[in-house]
């Protein structure tokens, strides 16, 4: 009867032990399904960030920041969809490397003709995402769409940017002094620039210092993906032409309107 009853305890803790392992390897799973980016598809769950799929998972970024474009102040850009124009509101304050290198493209011409290969608005709201160089050439295949980036002519090499986010500040403050800006790594902290509806930020891989030239704009407030993803900018006038905006819509122009002297050429 002992012997039985040693046997039934541990049974019991066996049992207990196991349906707990098993809790947290499935909460581990839904954590990482919720933080982790992954590859870009057009059947990808609006929960899983927006990526871009180029291979570049062991990329670091080793090239000097100062050799990037960088954008010393605010400036604004229009894109022109299906004949609409969205304006955006781009943060070269708070994000000066992102900013630059979007204004940068933008002034090359890059998003001329660009496909937004992938539109996420069921079952929820979530991102249009565009800017790979690729979608221009109608041939491309569709299925290879967001795995491309600004090849830069001069150096022969795909462009990449580091993973630039501020932590969080009142600016409103006098004599404020904003925190430094953390590069190449993730932070925990809520940031500056948060994923509010109607923001641009950059998509990449998972190496950090994967962004290249497709961003995205977020269709609802994403704040789960504040820390992990540059957001750059703002829409501040179009959101309900984003909102229009199907896979396959091109950008027919993008243009700097204003700011254009506070973008710096990499030295």
């Amino acid at each position: 009867m002992k012997i039985f009853r040693h046997l039934s305890v541990f049974l019991i803790l066996f049992l207990v032990t196991t349906i707990s392992l098993s809790g947290c390897q499935q909460l581990e799973a839904n954590t990482t399904t919720e933080k982790k980016p992954s590859a870009t598809e057009e059947t990808v769950k609006p929960e899983k960030p927006p990526t871009n799929t180029q291979n570049t998972q062991n990329t670091q970024n080793t090239q000097n920041t100062m050799n990037l474009p960088r954008l010393e102040g605010k400036a604004t850009v229009v894109m022109k969809v299906n004949g609409e124009s969205i304006t955006i509101e781009v943060d070269g304050d708070n994000a000066p490397i992102t900013a630059g290198n979007f204004v940068d493209l933008v002034k090359k011409g890059i998003y001329n003709g660009v496909v937004f290969h992938r539109v996420v608005k069921e079952p929820t709201p979530f991102v249009v995402q565009g800017g790979d160089p690729q979608s221009k050439n109608p041939s491309f295949p569709v299925a290879n769409l967001g795995t491309g980036g600004y090849n830069d002519p001069i150096t022969k090499t795909q462009r990449y940017i580091p993973l630039e986010i501020r932590p969080d500040y009142d600016e409103t403050k006098k004599d404020v002094v904003p925190p430094d800006i953390v590069y190449s790594q993730t932070i925990d902290q809520p940031p500056q620039l948060k994923h509010d509806y109607g923001v641009i930020a950059m998509a990449r891989s998972q190496a950090p210092d994967s962004a290249s030239s497709q961003f995205y704009f977020t269709l609802a407030d994403l704040h789960f993906l504040d820390g992990n993803y540059a957001v750059f900018g703002k829409v501040t006038e179009g959101m309900d032409v984003v909102s229009k905006i199907k896979q396959g819509d091109r950008i027919q122009t993008a243009e700097i309107v204003s700011g254009a002297e506070n973008l710096k050429e990499g030295k």
